[in-house]
Order: C-alpha cells, then structure tokens, then sequence
C-alpha cells in the first residue's frame, strides 16, 4: 500500500488516535483505499477490533436508557477475505461488544461492506441513506437499526 493514506492507517497507533480524527481519516480516504483496507486481512481486522472496542467507550447509556438489545454486525468481506461478525450487547445501561456471533437470537443484524461500516461508523455516512441505497441491509427490528446512531458518541468529519 505504500505511503497512501490507506497504508498511513497501518501505521496508526490508534489508542492515540481521537474519534474525531479517525472520522477524518475515513472521510479523507477513497473507494480505492477504502478497499485497500478491506482486502488486508491483518489490517482490516485491526481496524474493526479497534473500531468495535471503541463502541463500549463511546456508548451513551443516557440516551439508551432501559433499551434491552442484541445487534450483530456482519461486515462483509471481499477480495477473498471473509466476513467479520461482532455483536454489541446493550442491557443495563452499558454496551458490551463480543467479537464472533452468539447463539443468542440478535434483535436486529446489519449487513453492509466494509467501506459502508467504516463510513457509517465514522460519521460519514448516515444509516438510512445506506438502507435506502441498498449498501446496508437489515434483518430483523428497523426501527432500532434506524435510531442505533444516537446511542453512541459518532464523530464528524
């Protein structure tokens, strides 16, 4: 990847790396090294870990009050790598992210690639234009995959 901005993501440390910085980086970079990212398997499961991680400490229990939910997250994958599943488990006022599907039914699932995620998770993108697109798919409790977005802290690019 060189020196582009996608191989700049490698070399990030990201526990020093703002959420609002993250979302300039996502914003900055194009649909070419967007999947740059997605086809480097290390890469790309660095920055989901890291990306996931981060939605525990960014969770607003406020706004999610005595929501009850289980949202499973499958990243698709491309270019031969394979999909990426994580689940956020929203209970009792806090967030708990597990990497891997349950066997517990989700109340809602989001489907989409990994440029759609990275961009929706970085403020870049808004959940029902990708819905209405068709570059995000939803199994399962719209309503709450509509609103999912005020329940975390998401940046603006």
């Amino acid at each position: 990847m060189g020196t582009d901005k996608a191989g700049g993501i490698a070399g990030l440390d990201f526990a020093s790396v703002t959420p609002a910085e993250f979302a300039r980086i996502v914003k900055g970079l194009s649909g070419k090294e967007l999947t740059e990212i997605a086809t480097d398997a290390p890469l790309r499961a660095r920055v989901l870990r890291e990306v996931f991680r981060r939605m525990e400490q960014q969770f607003r229990p406020e706004a999610a009050g005595s929501l009850e939910a289980l949202i499973r997250w499958q990243v698709t994958g491309s270019g031969g790598v394979g999909d990426a599943v994580y689940e956020t488990d929203i209970a009792e006022g806090a967030c708990v992210v597990r990497e891997g599907g349950s066997a517990a039914e989700p109340r809602v699932t989001l489907v989409m690639g990994d440029a759609e995620f990275l961009k929706l998770v970085s403020g870049n993108a808004h959940p029902v234009t990708l819905f209405m697109t068709r570059k995000l798919k939803v199994v399962g409790d719209v309503a709450l995959a509509a609103g999912l977005t005020r329940y975390f802290d998401i940046p603006k690019a």
